[in-house]
């Protein structure tokens, strides 16, 4: 029998009926031939200097002119928006849209691919209308290549959504970190992650994925984490030289490694081999940290995920725990800072809800890091680390106009960053 959404199970039709709305309402706007964007503030995020009042001109989906005013050419929209600020998109290192809030290792088992990619489309919408304008989907857990087709759909015009780097699925060692382990083996629950046990595997299984139209390569380096007398204790997966053969293979066609790594050794390995940005980064050792400097690979501290997990924790026997990891990264993270390692920022969105991610910036903040320097690492740090620097990641002629506006001065209170007002991508407005 042919199954519609009528068939399936309320959620899911809910997730149905908002796609159709987002699709009949699609586009909501074009670019204007011209448009002049005109606001108290404009931040230079390089130098942390703040254009007051400031205009930018926007032609052909790119940055022409900034400044305290700019030409009006003929019949130019202009887009009066008060007391803001003007900011290039903000950038999250670390999503999920294939995720949602709920049970993360039951998703894959009740949910089919196509209803997880419905949901991802919607996911993508709400962090567009957060002002992230662009992203890197740090794997499907479990929906194979299904992000290459968001990307895709989302670069073709067909849905409003971020510009998108994308990993398709993890991969991780048998009975690694994302093996599903816990359930019957009789049952042969399928793992969220791509099975490689060596650097031969490795290899062949990021060649698939590179086919498949994978942007990145995600590697699960260490896990699962505990906490022994204030202790991070964690094992790593792949040794170094695993870990610099898919480095090398990535390098082979112009593309870069993530790995997730919470502390040592797995973190001094993946430094060792010269991965592109170590995600969540709870632990660096001084030898880690040195390496990092130098190679200039960046931490993606994920501060949210901790935090929301703290608060809603999948057991209440584990609430102690994850509180304790938290302060436990929280402290690490000022002795990174010190070191002078470079960030970028990510959230882990997606086991809580999509368009909220930027309270990452308001705790990198919290935890000792300077506004403007958390600000540039979710703009000038994140277009490098996607490869879209000199594109995006700030407010220059030449420069695809991904802007945003949030009210105030993010530089005096960051949580201006949370309520962004005004969304554009490519000169086209999707949030005014």
């Amino acid at each position: 029998m042919r199954r519609t959404c009528r068939s399936l199970r309320p959620a899911f039709l809910a997730s149905c009926l908002a796609l159709l709305t987002v699709a009949a309402a699609w586009p909501q706007e074009k670019a204007a031939p011209a448009t002049v964007l005109r606001a108290a503030r404009a931040l230079d995020v390089e130098t942390g200097h703040m254009i007051a009042p400031a205009e930018v001109l926007v032609q052909g989906g790119d940055i022409v002119e900034i400044g305290g005013t700019v030409r009006h050419p003929a019949g130019a929209e202009v887009i009066e928006l008060g007391d803001s600020t003007l900011l290039p998109g903000l950038i999250d290192a670390h999503v999920h849209l294939f995720l949602h809030p709920g049970a993360e290792d039951l998703q894959t088992v009740q949910e089919s691919v196509a209803e997880r990619t419905i949901r991802a489309t919607l996911a993508a919408r709400a962090d567009l209308l957060a002002g992230f304008t662009a992203e890197r989907d740090m794997g499907t857990e479990g929906a194979g290549p299904a992000d290459t087709a968001v990307r895709n759909a989302i670069d073709a015009g067909w849905i409003p959504g971020p510009r998108m780097r994308v990993s398709g699925n993890a991969i991780d060692i048998l009975g690694g970190h994302e093996d599903a382990a816990g359930y019957n083996p009789d049952q042969h629950v399928l793992p969220n992650a791509t099975h490689a046990n060596n650097a031969a595997e490795l290899v062949t299984v990021m060649r698939e994925q590179f086919k498949q139209g994978a942007d990145v390569i995600k590697i699960y380096q260490t896990g699962k984490d505990k906490m022994i007398d204030g202790r991070l204790v964690t094992p790593y997966q792949y040794t170094a030289d695993e870990l610099q053969a898919a480095v090398a293979e990535a390098a082979r066609v112009g593309k870069t490694v993530a790995v997730h790594a919470t502390g040592e050794p797995g973190t001094l390995y993946a430094a060792r081999a010269g991965v592109a940005s170590i995600e969540h980064a709870d632990e660096l050792s001084d030898e880690t940290l040195r390496i990092m400097r130098e190679k200039g690979i960046y931490a993606v501290p994920t501060f949210v995920i901790s935090e929301y997990f703290a608060a809603h924790p999948p057991a209440p026997a584990s609430a102690d725990r994850l509180k304790k990891m938290l302060e436990f990264h929280a402290k690490e993270f000022r002795k990174q800072l010190a070191a002078g390692i470079l960030f970028a920022m990510g959230s882990d969105v997606g086991p809580f809800p999509h368009g909220t991610q930027a309270r990452e910036f308001v705790l990198m903040v919290q935890y000792g890091m300077q506004p403007l320097a958390a600000i540039q690492a979710g703009t000038l740090h994140g277009a490098k680390l996607l490869g879209w620097q000199g594109h995006i990641g700030a407010l220059k002629p030449g420069y695809w106009a991904d802007i945003v506006a949030v009210p105030g001065d993010p530089l005096a209170d960051i949580s201006a960053l949370t309520r962004v007002s005004f969304v554009m991508k490519g000169g086209v407005v999707y949030r005014r």
